[in-house]
């Protein structure tokens, strides 16, 4: 572990993030009552262990809040307290993204249950912010535990931290102290918690103000106001096998060749990492269009990490993200079906489906839905419903892959091609039927045109996504049942 010596206080870091100079919102701190408080002042160069106050972030004013470990190892008293909670009701009021940077040991020990308590008081205030629909960013520093990274530390839109950071609920002299024993090494570490996807991006402080604006040019964003007509549908009559077919090609694009062609400013979040292989959940734009990103990974999928509870965890975390910053919804789906497992059904499979569902049918943000590929089953559909739905012209929807649907029907998998053209699964019949709204073409076959195809999916998305805005979000809702 890095020492924190090495590591830029509080005043460094505002330097090597912000644009230049910063305005403080600090009232000032009396002298104290005690030598400890005075000691620290010295020490630090600090009158408390936060600074607050608001600056330029590549030309964007955002108001920050950032921990000074040096003044009693940045731990949260009663005056802190004020200071963070007044900071963050004026970034509120002044309707400013707010960047927390914590490093701390928790609460100050020194002042007992009445700092202790004072958590709750800035939680308050950090979920009206983001109840006010603005952006609320966490960066993480080594260290940040305890009753700090247990409240405002954790409730960030988009959550990084410094690399080999020491981050975690308990610390580890504390754990050894109470039981005996060491804490497992390796667990508190940024980046084993950015495996986990618990954490969003592991980025080092010259590498954060290029993060943040990143994610607050797609967070602060809108979608363009004037609806863009959606050209006329090529509406191929394929055989329906055949569709089915293509869309199963090892080397047909995905989710990940749809960001990589299509997407910019693309940050993704926790959920793409081992948490959940077969989910991707980022902010992106296409075009001019911002967006929340769920998008089904079929590689993942494919690649022995079929959709499964967590990923649809992990898109609900999606849902509500859209819906917190009143940003569109766009779902990617292509599945070839839900984990069929012991792990998880007892993890709730059906009804982390449901939720989703209801989730997305409800949204009061726009929402847009791209059917990528397969769209085999209840994993399909818990991503499917929104405002526009495009199809490229050989995915395909239906309650189960169709050697399923065969085995329910026929009692062989031997009839999957011909029951599947019963069930009108194809991209055109989903016209037809007023399931989907346009078509995306594939000339012949993305998998012959991957990145010429992407970049169609994503024009038509931006396209989709245009004049979703304007109207309530009670009327978008009236609009989409």
């Amino acid at each position: 572990m890095t020492g924190t010596a090495e590591r830029p206080g509080a005043r460094e870091l505002l330097r090597r993030v912000l644009d230049g100079g910063w305005t403080s919102w600090d009232a000032p701190i009396g002298a104290g009552e005690s030598e400890e408080l005075a000691a620290a002042r010295v020490r630090s160069g600090c009158d408390e262990s936060v600074l607050t106050g608001a600056g330029l972030l590549r030309g964007r004013r955002v108001a920050f809040v950032v921990s000074e470990f040096r003044f009693l190892a940045g731990s949260i008293g009663r005056a802190t307290a004020d200071r963070i909670v007044a900071a963050v009701e004026r970034a509120t009021a002044e309707r400013l993204p707010l960047l927390a940077a914590p490093c701390s040991g928790g609460t100050r020990m020194q002042e007992g249950t009445a700092a202790f308590v004072e958590m709750a008081r800035i939680t308050a205030a950090v979920m009206a912010h983001r109840a006010a629909g603005l952006p609320y960013l966490v960066h993480l520093r080594h260290p940040t535990t305890g009753g700090v990274f247990a409240s405002w530390g954790s409730l960030g839109h988009v959550t990084s931290a410094e690399p080999g950071a020491l981050i975690g609920f308990l610390g580890p002299r504390v754990h050894e102290g109470l039981r005996g024993e060491p804490f497992p090494a390796g667990v508190q570490v940024a980046e084993n918690l950015a495996a986990k996807g618990l954490l969003d991006v592991v980025v080092g402080v010259d590498g954060l103000a290029d993060a943040v604006s990143r994610a607050l040019d797609v967070l602060c964003a809108r979608p363009p106001a004037a609806e863009v007509p959606e050209p006329p549908s090529a509406v191929a009559d394929d055989p329906v096998w055949d569709s089915v077919v293509r869309s199963r090609a090892p080397n047909r694009p995905g989710a990940r060749d749809l960001i990589h062609h299509g997407a910019t400013l693309v940050t993704p979040l926790s959920g793409t990492a081992d948490a959940a292989p077969g989910l991707v959940l980022a902010l992106a734009r296409f075009g001019a269009a911002p967006c929340v990103l769920v998008a089904q990974d079929r590689a993942g999928q494919r690649g022995g990490h079929p959709l499964g509870p967590a990923g649809l965890r992990v898109a609900r975390r999606g849902m509500r993200l859209a819906a917190e910053l009143a940003l569109p919804l766009v779902t990617v789906v292509d599945t070839p079906g839900a984990a069929l497992s012991a792990e998880a059904e007892e993890g709730g499979l059906g009804g982390e489906i449901a939720r989703c569902l209801a989730e997305i049918v409800t949204l009061p943000a726009p929402t847009l839905s791209l059917l990528l590929g397969e769209g085999a089953g209840g994993a399909a559909l818990a991503l499917l419903p929104a405002d526009r739905v495009l199809a490229a012209r050989h995915a395909w929807l239906a309650p189960l892959p169709p050697e399923g649907a065969s085995v329910i029907v026929h009692r062989t998998p031997d009839r999957a091609a011909e029951l599947a053209a019963d069930q009108g699964v194809r991209a055109a019949d989903l016209l037809r039927d007023g399931i989907v709204d346009a078509i995306v073409d594939e000339r012949p076959d993305a998998s012959a045109e991957p990145a010429a195809f992407c970049r169609r999916a994503a024009r038509a998305v931006e396209r989709g996504l245009s004049g979703l805005a304007p109207g309530t979000a009670a009327a978008r809702l009236t609009r989409r049942r």
